[in-house]
């Protein structure tokens, strides 16, 4: 099973926003809208909110940081997944990972493990900025599950070109924390 993942820090969309996010996805499905085109709608909204970036942390945008998170993303392949590609923004993070069939993982173990091994790294690098009690991550994340190889192919593209779409610098679409 391959799916895109998204997850992002902790603080990253207003409450409201996402209360209302998760209300348009909750009367898409009552409504009738396939599963799959539901979610579709709702991640577009959810990354275009992202990407905009209206409140929160822009931690990733700092080096040491998104080097800690595309090393551990790399680590995931020691522990038996298959990383496909990834891009880091300021705020957020897609990775496309594949779970072989005959794997005894999880994605949401692999989605723990990055976040408390990463978390406990760049707490320590924002240490001055984020208090101590304060969440790094915000819990869950996004995932879709990839169909065929034609969606994989443009998954891919979407996450190579997002930097750009959103808008970023062109140190945000050159920098080493897009990987395919």
């Amino acid at each position: 099973m391959i799916s895109l993942i998204t997850f992002r820090l902790h603080g990253t969309i207003p409450a409201a926003t996402g209360r209302e996010l998760k209300a348009e996805l909750r009367r898409a499905q009552e409504a009738g809208t396939e599963h799959r085109r539901a979610q579709k709608q709702f991640f577009a909204r959810f990354d275009a909110v992202l990407d905009r970036a209206p409140i929160g942390p822009q931690y990733l945008e700092n080096e040491k940081m998104a080097e800690v998170v595309a090393g551990e993303i790399s680590m995931l392949e020691e522990t038996g997944f298959i990383v496909r590609g990834f891009a880091i923004l300021p705020n957020h993070a897609h990775l496309v990972l594949e779970l072989p069939d005959d794997s005894r993982l999880s994605f949401a173990k692999a989605i723990d493990l990055l976040h408390l091994r990463t978390g406990t790294t760049c707490r320590r690098l924002v240490r001055p900025k984020l208090p101590p009690e304060a969440e790094f991550w915000q819990v869950g994340w996004f995932e879709y599950e990839v169909q065929d190889e034609a969606e994989l192919a443009r998954l891919l593209a979407y996450v190579r070109g997002n930097a750009r779409a959103a808008g970023l610098p062109a140190r945000f679409q050159e920098w080493p924390y897009v990987d395919d």
